[in-house]
């Protein structure tokens, strides 16, 4: 029995993080033992490389928008860890976390002394303490996959609706190191007869999504294809389209989350959202979508955390999510001097993420370091500078606040400071800006 919220917490992170395994079978035994609380869940399931918070965050609003009680499962936390298990945008209480963690302890014991393989893993248990508490609590949860896809402990339910939202190089030593391997993980929580929803897909990982729908009888809804947006030009802190799906035509849509790709986030979670209504035989009320997707907002993705001067934090922790924000820096931010401080996790592949964004041409870059979750190594700056000892504009300072107070004092009130790189480190950010 644990006893408090440090107890709670304690217990999970002191599990294994990770059991490489070709198979469920641990997890679904693991929910057998709790009475297969999966099984009575409405949910829709969000895979892919990048976009998948975003998505998530824009089904939340739209299911909420229509009356549900609406539960979302994600990773990683920004702030606290029961964040990562939220009803309608509320992470769960520390009491109930607790209470969760003494459901489960039982099991996890019960496992560890007699399952071959031996018990769950941090992931797991985190996973199946989510499916118990939505059962009761939910009318419809939206479930992040952790991974990959097939072999993520999540895929173990069937879902209303499958989002995979983008598909690109990250996590390559679980996943592999082509695209199609990488579309053939993501493309594993695919189910029969259950309709998928695909972003804009790279055509070798569009194949295999598509021949994956095909072998189950999936209906395919492509971005690009059955789902048409059309970007308007727009100034301010908003992004502005237009978007057709079937019989639905949105016209002038509006969303806060700046970004081409958060054009596509949308348009993946609207028409996601537009097929769980129809299952459920439901009317999509139109002003209440409209509404609800000019609100949503993620919490550091290009998130403004001031104003005078624009301190703008971003996630940006792998190659593909680098390659969106340097468009969007070019797109958005040309007339103006940008900063960017960076700090990203030794296992990324942060050479390129810089290289990247050198190709913005009106750029001060400052590397830094940060505190790395557990045991993770956090890139040496010095190292990474001195591949590029020939570009004025890379400088080093260790300590990452010293660094915000150092570029604070050079920019002008025109300029934009970005700070990105790892979620952790931006974690570390958001909580030293929110201060009061």
């Amino acid at each position: 029995m644990v006893k408090n919220y440090d107890e709670a917490l304690n217990f999970i992170h002191g599990r294994t993080k990770f059991k490489k395994s070709d198979h469920l079978n641990r997890m679904r035994k693991f929910l057998e033992l709790l009475g297969d609380p999966q099984k009575n869940i409405s949910a829709i399931h969000v895979a892919g490389t990048n976009g998948k918070g975003s998505t998530v965050a824009y089904l939340r609003d739209l299911l909420m928008s229509q009356g549900y009680t609406v539960g979302t499962f994600t990773s990683p936390f920004l702030v606290r860890f029961n964040e990562r298990i939220s009803v309608d945008g509320e992470p769960i209480s520390d009491a109930t976390l607790i209470s969760l963690v003494n459901q489960v302890q039982p099991i996890v014991a019960e496992l560890d002394a007699n399952y071959p393989e031996g018990g769950p893993t941090e992931f797991e248990i985190i996973t199946a303490m989510m499916f118990l508490y939505f059962k009761t609590q939910v009318d419809v949860a939206v479930i992040e996959v952790g991974i990959g896809g097939l072999l993520d402990s999540t895929n173990v339910f069937t879902p209303a609706v499958s989002v995979i939202t983008t598909i690109g190089f990250d996590h390559m030593k679980l996943l592999g190191n082509t695209l199609p391997k990488i579309a053939a993980q993501k493309a594993g929580i695919i189910k029969p007869d259950v309709p998928v929803v695909a972003g804009r897909l790279p055509q070798s990982a569009m194949q295999v999504v598509e021949k994956t729908a095909t072998a189950n009888k999936s209906p395919l809804y492509r971005l690009g294809q059955e789902i048409t947006v059309k970007i308007k030009s727009e100034a301010g802190w908003q992004e502005k389209f237009d978007y057709h799906f079937g019989d639905y035509l949105f016209k002038g849509l509006k969303i806060s989350m700046l970004g081409d790709y958060q054009v596509d986030n949308a348009s993946c979670a609207l028409t996601a959202f537009i097929l769980y209504q129809a299952q459920k035989k439901q009317a999509v009320s139109r002003s209440e979508a409209v509404s609800s997707l000019a609100k949503t907002v993620w919490a550091g993705r290009f998130e403004p955390i001031n104003q005078d001067p624009l301190v703008v934090i971003d996630g940006a922790h792998n190659e593909p999510a680098v390659e969106e924000l340097t468009a969007l820096l070019k797109q958005r931010f040309h007339d103006n001097e940008i900063y960017i401080l960076f700090g990203v996790l030794a296992d990324k592949q942060h050479d390129k993420m810089l290289a990247t964004l050198r190709t913005v041409p009106n750029l001060h870059i400052v590397l830094t370091t940060f505190q790395g979750p557990g045991s993770r190594a956090v890139t040496d700056p010095e190292k990474l500078a001195a591949q590029y000892q020939d570009d004025q504009r890379i400088e080093v300072i260790d300590n990452w606040q010293l660094a915000i107070g150092t570029i604070s004092q050079r920019m002008s009130a025109e300029d934009l400071f970005l700070i990105t790189g790892s979620l952790y480190f931006i974690s570390d950010v958001r909580a030293f800006f929110k201060q009061p």
